[in-house]
């Protein structure tokens, strides 16, 4: 078991070394692997001072920088520029808290007073309003992180401190199926504090399949009548269940759209993502109901995302999780 505290950071890093295999010094981010023999999957630790992912956005814990299954692989770097401090210079399923746009507390906090994002820690209201909808915060305490793993697991607990009222313990853990080509994203949220935790969290999914540009050969499936909401361009078509790609994003083009057509059962969360060319596929279930369903997608990754809707009161836990079931197609369903 690791545990982190701010002022631990010393005793983070040796333990990390000797614990996390692909540590390769200090200053290097620190990294875990895990493995069932048939997938393989490689993580980056949460770390306040080395971490790779230092930015106030996504949730900390969980980030797949590499998935392998056969010869695949579905996550990866997609953007050029890298710098912890960018709100999305981060890789694989990861998610987002999304709480009136910023997090607990920042209506109530002064410029210069503490809020919470889940899964980041209490960050610092800026005395301008962010201009940019994904602003990266100042840190000002990043709780406590204690961090498990074996084999084919690895599961991440944070702990943040009361600030205003709210407080939380979150635990999610990277589980990889025994005996089966499935990673499962187990997740539970328990309000510790004296305020209600009113959220949604989503995860962008940023698949980065075998390298592949995002165009024609992929294709997005949902279990209900897709309807597209949003500005399409000239890339995509909503039609019988799926998104496709007409052509190829260029460099920096981006395209986006709400999704609309799910209904309140869980099993309406069921999306998959398939390259025809590669043959390559996954398929994403949950076992909440869907809230909100967004595309997104940029020249190298593509990223269906699925929201859920959480209200916790005091005292009270919610758990949640998601299921990763990678696959390729027959040679003759292959374009």
């Amino acid at each position: 078991m690791i545990e982190f505290q701010p002022m631990k950071v010393a005793t983070l890093v040796c333990l990390c070394a000797s614990l996390l295999p692909g540590l390769l010094s200090a200053a290097d981010p620190p990294q875990a692997e895990i493995s069932n023999g048939i997938l393989r999957a490689r993580l980056y630790v949460p770390d306040p001072e080395i971490g790779y992912y230092r930015a106030t956005r996504f949730d900390w814990s969980g980030v797949i920088s590499s998935l392998d299954y056969k010869g695949h692989s579905y996550f990866g770097q997609w953007f050029e520029k890298y710098d912890p401090k960018i709100h999305d210079a981060i890789m694989g399923p990861v998610e987002e808290f999304t709480t009136d746009g910023e997090g607990f507390g920042y209506a109530e906090a002064k410029p210069g007073g503490p809020f919470l994002r889940i899964g980041v820690g209490v960050v610092k209201k800026p005395a301008q309003t962010p201009t940019a909808r994904f602003f990266t915060y100042d840190l000002i305490d990043p709780g406590r992180w204690t961090i498990q793993r074996g084999p084919d697991w690895i599961s991440f607990v944070h702990e943040v401190p009361a600030t205003d009222g709210y407080a939380y313990v979150y635990r999610k853990t990277v589980r990889l199926t025994k005996g089966k080509p499935e990673l499962v994203l187990e997740h539970s949220l328990k309000n510790t504090g004296q305020r209600a935790l009113e959220t949604s969290v989503y995860d962008h999914n940023f698949f980065v399949i075998d390298n592949q540009a995002s165009g024609p050969d992929f294709v997005v499936k949902f279990p209900f009548e897709a309807k597209a909401s949003g500005d399409l361009k000239d890339i995509l078509e909503v039609r019988d269940r799926e998104v496709s790609y007409k052509r190829k994003l260029e460099k920096n083009e981006t395209v986006l759209t709400p999704i609309t057509g799910f209904g309140d059962a869980a099993a309406d969360y069921n999306i998959t993502v398939e390259n025809r060319k590669t043959g390559a596929g996954v398929r994403v279930t949950g076992d909440q109901p869907l809230s909100r369903v967004v595309f997104w997608s940029a020249s190298k990754v593509v990223s269906p995302e699925a929201y859920v809707s959480l209200k916790i009161a005091p005292g009270q836990e919610r758990q949640w999780r998601m299921t990763y079931e990678f696959y390729t197609l027959p040679t003759n369903a292959k374009q």
